[in-house]
């Protein structure tokens, strides 16, 4: 993809966030819709191009009352919209549509109208790893993550540090589901989900959702808002079954759509000056800053310790708060997107002064999927 030949030019999260019990997930998916065309001053009839993950784009553009020419139902876990993203930029690229609208809407905590998680006895899944008590998220992600502690010699107290960290940048931001700073102590005293994973190492469970508007670099010019540009994308998927990863200690879709994002952009990890991991466990932040480059294999524990990924660090990650105290409704990917595209509008709750480049980076299922997206604030 050409860089910077097409921008967000709307970008809004759904009007409340955390417990919603009067909105479906397909009205949650409008309410953020809405909310980004009036951020950037279209219409429904302005959009020409859907995507979402959750429901149908089928679904999705009749109760919008949009007919378009572009519609993508990408749904492979909470990096589908980073995927959007990239397919969306493509789309508009090869003059398949003008106007796209991602949408994410999600009653994760209090249930209205949403699927389940259940995987159907015939899975490959439901043969080979529900059997063996691997049923739910936690019990999944422990895998790979005791193989990764017990490869670098680490322990509970360097996944409470992700917590912990994360935790302060929540405290800076009003939407954030909890606030209230943390210790190690604390992630280590509340009570135990699947070992390792404590209750705070775990992502929230809320409802909410958001949605991008994505159109030309040259007609983003003409926008309200200030265009965020797509620098470089990446994609990949490695394997439905978490117990067949290449290699428990790194993620083979982490790394190839790591590097396809960073040689598209055309940019150094020193170039960086903001970072988004799709945090549903404590874990995975430190999978992201190997697997992406920013440090090598066992070393992010120590490098988030010693504060680099902190407020006044020279790494600032996850600064919404993360799935991990911020919002997670289920598909965490598109808050990790906002938060990368208000960091670089100047108008995040905490704001890393100066913010030129954004990585946003997602993972989809348990290693299952990845999406990485490179986003700039400067013009072509």
């Amino acid at each position: 993809m050409k860089q910077k030949s097409v921008a967000v030019v709307g970008a809004a999260e759904t009007t409340q966030m955390g417990r919603i019990p009067d909105v479906s997930v397909i009205g949650l998916h409008a309410d953020a819709a809405l909310n980004a065309l009036a951020d950037c001053g279209l219409k429904p009839s302005d959009i020409d191009g859907v995507a979402c993950a959750g429901i149908s784009p089928t679904d999705l553009a009749h109760y919008l009352g949009i007919t378009p020419t572009y519609a993508d139902g990408t749904s492979v876990g909470g990096c589908s919209f980073m995927l959007h993203v990239r397919h969306a930029a493509a789309a508009i690229n090869a003059g398949l549509c003008t106007t796209v609208l991602i949408t994410h809407g999600e009653s994760g905590k209090s249930r209205v109208g949403a699927g389940g998680f259940g995987r159907a006895p015939s899975s490959l899944m439901g043969q080979f790893e529900m059997p063996f008590g691997v049923t739910s998220p936690p019990t999944m992600f422990t895998i790979p993550v005791l193989r990764y502690l017990k490869t670098y010699g680490l322990t509970e107290e360097d996944l409470a540090w992700v917590s912990v960290i994360q935790r302060e940048w929540a405290g800076k931001n009003p939407r954030a589901s909890f606030r209230d700073p943390i210790t190690v102590d604390d992630v280590l005293n509340s009570p135990m989900i699947a070992w390792p994973f404590r209750l705070l190492m775990c992502c929230l469970v809320t409802d909410g959702g958001g949605a991008l508007i994505l159109t030309s670099a040259e007609r983003a010019r003409d926008f309200k808002a200030k265009p965020v540009y797509v620098l470089g994308t990446g994609e990949s998927v490695e394997t439905p079954l978490v117990s067949q990863m290449e290699d428990f200690t790194s993620s083979k879709a982490f790394r190839v759509s790591g590097k396809k994002a960073f040689d598209e952009a055309g940019l150094k990890h020193a170039d960086v000056d903001h970072l988004m991991i799709y945090d549903a466990f404590a874990h995975l932040p430190l999978y992201g800053l190997e697997d992406l480059g920013f440090c090598k294999p066992g070393e992010a524990a120590a490098f988030i310790r010693e504060r680099n990924t902190a407020i006044g660090g020279k790494l600032p990650l996850n600064t919404n708060g993360g799935g991990l105290s911020y919002m997670h409704s289920g598909m965490y990917g598109m808050y990790a997107l906002q938060e990368s595209v208000r960091q670089l509008r100047g108008t995040a709750a905490a704001q890393v002064p100066g913010a030129k480049n954004s990585v946003c980076h997602g993972v989809g299922g348990m290693f299952g999927a990845s999406g990485t997206i490179i986003f700039s604030n400067e013009a072509p």
